[in-house]
């Protein structure tokens, strides 16, 4: 034994210090209590393990991501023992110190020993550089690490006796070392259907109304939640809640409605009413009820949404469940029920009025007659299309997502009456659900949409059979005016595109989203204090265990929002409503807002009338271009932001009837913008090609991007107000469009300028994909 070791032991007495020092040091990161007597001893509702026992014969657990997990920083301050080692030994020598360090970093079997405690190559390089910074920086070690580094520099000691101190300062800074197992058991996602104890305790009855669109599917689910004594209907869209909120109480069965944003009551006293119309997410899994009603049941393997499917069908306490949706998803369904023990019954339907996909395209505007609706996939082609249908004389409706739920009514309500002049419709798949519409003929002015794929990234994708026969089916509506539909496109090419995909069967549902609780994460911080919650929520998502009926759902906007105000000072449950919020996260505007609620509400500041009025500039005036009718549209969901925090946090957003009065004027402005939306589109700014350009992304690379796919730049041919320096002479010099066909189209413009009465000489930009098609190809 070493004379330094023999001093040291002189010193024993400070050893209960040490020892007390490092198991503080511990706690720290895991807080003392393990996290799976803390899940015993206060089970939380709605969290994944609380409810079950995980049995020993399960998989492996998965080996964690380890680049989520992100170094704590150390607080530099002296060790409360002071200069002992350095007055029991020598001052150390720094140039020898990294000499010995990194032979230690350089040791297989150091790295071994450590991979088998959970430090990967990663974390071990990581943890090694953060050792070796504090050692070389520290103006004092403990006194045991200093006497164990100044013995291995005089050759007394090994160099594998940094170890354990290698190892005290790993899990300092990854605290998630010490608590894995209790990460683990958190984030365990297995057997979802025990999560809901109460829907377990009863014996309920699942009918599964099958079929496609206007099959009458939902009627007959509808017509036994009327009969009941109480039911609730959940529905993917606020616009299909609220019709049935209207059609429950027409038929004299008071229903209440629940959104996101509202809560309507039909008791004057506010007594909730047997019945409820509620969006998917609002439903209560702890209220009981006679009839549920979950519709677009298919939507369960959705991406983003599907976990409040999951979440319905699993949770309600219904003695009745009426599932409705495609046929794809009855085999999975019977299979999610088998996991519950019960039995799902299986009615069938045919569509009542049928639709034929017709031979030939459209090919020109000139071919549209009364019942056409054009459908798009973006707005750009919707405003384009607008323009050219009301140049030949037609007027035109138009419906697109972000439109407030008021505006969609107005304009389908000017669609579908037989007295008002509008014949033709331009819309985007939004007409898929929610609207009921008189359309003879669908026509796909595009088979190329935008999609966001599992590992949240946009592409653009051809249209799947589902999405493909949800639109088409809007053809012929047995409740129109036109008892058998139409179906065909736009361009002659995608014909045979459309006939093919409509030709294939629609992929089987197979899988069932989940989501992580507010409880879960809950438990996750309280075993890594110091982690931000995009943090939490990406450990939680790597570390998680799913069978094979079930995926955790993509999480990219909640960590988007988490990012966006994590530097403002929130307890974890504010935060994580906060952090869930439907809002575009595409809108500059709609951002900045959350971003100035989230830090009012930070100050214990009420968010009053009067503050979100100055916030949005209100009073506002009706649009003079798109651009002013975008920044309207942006307006209307920042006050649904409002209204739907408010009944979260009732306290600290306090006006919501001032509020939805606003949204109400401001709903009768943007549809006052939407019926002279042609005039807008004159008046916008010429080098405004989309309004909804992501900012700072050139047009040249929207163009790019557009001849990257021949059906997308076919529906892509907007025409734009421009000038011979602007977007014409661009399109001339990349070989877009030909000298020849500009002037003839300068000279259509012209005249269609002069038809209407205008005197400005001001031309279209409009592309014709017959004569760039071949150059387009090229140009890929």
């Amino acid at each position: 034994m070493s004379a330094n070791r023999t001093v040291y032991f002189v010193f024993s007495r400070l050893q209960r210090h040490f020892n007390t020092r490092t198991a503080h040091t511990t706690a720290g990161g895991c807080r003392v209590i393990s996290g799976s007597r803390l899940l015993l001893q206060h089970p939380l509702p709605g969290s994944a393990v609380c409810c079950r026992n995980v049995s020993s014969k399960s998989v492996p657990p998965k080996a964690p991501d380890t680049s989520l997990f992100v170094p704590v920083s150390l607080k530099t301050d002296d060790p409360a023992d002071g200069t002992v080692g350095a007055e029991l030994t020598q001052p150390l020598d720094k140039n020898e110190l990294l000499k010995v360090l990194n032979k230690f970093y350089k040791r297989k079997e150091m790295q071994k020993l450590a991979a088998d405690h959970g430090l990967d190559a990663r974390l071990f390089h990581q943890a090694f550089v953060s050792f070796r910074k504090y050692v070389l920086e520290m103006t004092s070690l403990p006194a045991d690490l200093h006497i164990i580094l100044s013995d291995i520099c005089c050759n007394a000691g090994h160099i594998d006796d940094i170890y354990p101190y290698f190892m005290r300062h790993a899990k300092q800074i990854f605290p998630m070392l010490d608590c894995m197992d209790d990460l683990r058991k958190i984030s365990d996602l297995r057997v979802p259907p025990n999560w809901y104890p109460e829907a377990r305790a009863i014996q309920r009855k699942v009918i599964f109304h099958s079929g496609p669109t206007n099959s009458g599917k939902t009627y007959h689910a509808i017509q036994r939640y009327l009969a009941a004594k109480s039911g609730v209907y959940c529905g993917p869209l606020k616009l299909l809640a609220h019709e049935i909120f209207e059609k429950s109480n027409a038929a004299g069965v008071p229903c209440d409605l629940v959104t996101g944003e509202e809560r309507t009551f039909v008791d004057p006293e506010g007594r909730a009413a047997g019945h409820v119309a509620c969006t998917i997410e609002m439903c209560s899994v702890n209220t009981p009820y006679e009839v549920a009603v979950i519709d677009e049941i298919q939507m369960i393997r959705d991406p983003s949404r599907g976990w409040a499917w999951t979440r319905a069908l699993l949770g309600l306490c219904a003695e009745e469940i009426h599932v409705c949706g495609e046929a794809a998803a009855v085999d999975f369904i019977q299979e999610l029920m088998y996991t519950t023990g019960e039995e799902v019954e299986v009615h069938t339907y045919k569509r009542l009025t049928p639709f034929s996909v017709l031979d030939h395209a459209v090919e020109t505007l000139d071919n549209l007659r009364p019942g056409d609706c054009i459908v798009c996939f973006s707005k750009n082609d919707i405003y384009s299309l607008n323009r050219q249908i009301e140049a030949r004389g037609q007027e035109c409706a138009v419906i697109y997502g972000s439109l407030p739920p008021g505006t969609k009514l107005s304009q389908a309500k000017k669609f579908n009456d037989p007295d008002d002049p509008c014949k033709i419709l331009v819309a985007t798949d939004a007409i898929g659900m929610g609207l009921n519409l008189s359309i003879k003929r669908i026509i796909f002015n595009s088979l190329v949409k935008p999609n966001i794929n599992e590992k949240g990234e946009k592409q653009m994708e051809t249209i799947s059979t589902s999405q493909a026969l949800q639109i088409a089916g809007r053809a012929g509506r047995f409740s129109s005016v036109f008892k058998e539909g139409e179906v065909t496109t736009m361009h002659r090419d995608d014909l045979p595109v459309l006939k093919e995909i409509l030709s294939h069967s629609v992929d089987p549902v197979e899988t069932a989203g989940l989501h992580p609780t507010a409880e879960q994460i809950e438990m996750f911080a309280y075993q890594l204090p110091d982690a931000t919650l995009s943090n939490l929520v990406d450990i939680f998502v790597s570390l998680s265990q799913v069978d094979g009926l079930y995926f955790v759902c993509n999480i990219d906007d909640f960590k988007f929002l988490a990012d966006m105000i994590q530097h403002i000072p929130l307890n974890l449950r504010s935060r994580y409503v906060f952090c869930t919020a439907p809002i575009n996260k595409k809108q500059p505007f709609v951002c900045t807002s959350f971003l100035k609620f989230a830090r009012q509400f930070s100050r214990d500041e009420p968010l009053t009338f009067n503050w979100v009025c100055r916030h949005i500039g209100w009073p506002l005036a009706a649009p003079r271009n798109i651009k002013d009718l975008v920044h309207l549209e942006a307006v209307h969901d920042v006050l649904d932001l409002y209204l739907w925090l408010s009944y979260r946090f009732m306290d600290m957003f306090p006006d919501t009837a001032a509020v939805r009065g606003i949204q109400q004027e401001l709903d009768n402005i943007i549809q006052q913008g939407v019926r002279n939306i042609t005039r807008l589109i004159r008046a916008s700014d010429p080098n405004l090609s989309d309004p909804l350009q992501p900012q700072g992304q050139p047009p040249e690379q929207n163009a790019a991007a557009a001849a990257g796919s021949r059906s997308r730049s076919r529906g892509q041919r907007g025409s734009a107000e421009t000038t011979e320096k602007s977007l014409a002479s661009r399109l001339v010099k990349d070989g877009l469009l030909t000298p020849d066909l500009l002037k003839q189209l300068q000279r259509e413009w012209s005249k269609s300028l002069r038809q209407e009465g205008e005197g400005q000489s001001l031309f279209s930009a409009e592309l014709n994909n017959k004569s760039i098609k071949g150059k387009r190809k090229n140009k890929k």
